[in-house]
């Protein structure tokens, strides 16, 4: 993850661009979140919160873990301003360590573009969710149009539902639930929603 970027877009991150594409991705991932009221739920490259904390009324608790303080620090102040009670902030690095950490459920929203190694971060979430546990991945799809060094241009759902496979998740619905005008680096593009269950 590049550090710096990240923690200087921190104060000015929540556009109204952002949020009302965090809203769409809130929609979506409230579906899976249905029968989940006691559910620990870890959401990786949480950022602010645009995401998680959004969904924070429908499970027992929610850690929001990104390798950037400045994110973390708003994401505080909202937590206290909202008065999210069942909501944690973390500060760590996935890529760097496994944590000692377990959740039955971990959320990923446009994170997995941001990460090189794209296998090795299956592993490690695979390796913190409990048995039975499910990993929700919002991202977008694979853009041709796309040319960036250190972002992946999206994914294919063959590649990614391999991948997920490979490391062993045993079963994973993908589907595109999303276009949009120029929400990826100035590019039209789609999101996916993909949902896989550990074996």
């Amino acid at each position: 993850m590049e550090e710096n970027v990240f923690e200087q877009l921190a104060k000015r991150y929540d556009t109204e661009d952002r949020m009302a594409l965090a809203q769409v991705i809130v929609e979506e991932v409230r579906r899976e979140l249905v029968n989940s009221p006691s559910k620990s739920v870890i959401d990786y490259g949480s950022g602010t919160g645009l995401v998680s904390l959004a969904v924070s009324d429908l499970v027992g608790s929610v850690l929001l873990v990104d390798s950037s303080k400045e994110m973390l620090e708003v994401a505080k102040a909202k937590i206290t301003h909202r008065g999210i009670s069942n909501a944690q902030v973390l500060y760590a690095d996935f890529t760097q360590e496994i944590p000692a950490l377990k959740a039955d459920m971990i959320i990923m929203s446009l994170v997995l573009l941001h990460i090189p190694d794209t296998k090795k971060i299956l592993q490690t979430l695979f390796h913190i969710l409990h048995d039975d546990g499910q990993l929700i991945i919002v991202d977008f799809d694979k853009n041709e149009n796309i040319h960036h060094p250190r972002v992946h241009n999206g994914f294919s759902h063959e590649a990614l539902q391999q991948a997920l496979s490979e490391v062993g998740f045993k079963s994973t619905a993908i589907q595109t639930f999303y276009h949009g005008s120029r929400i990826f680096m100035n590019q039209d593009a789609s999101m996916f929603i993909a949902s896989s269950i550990k074996a």
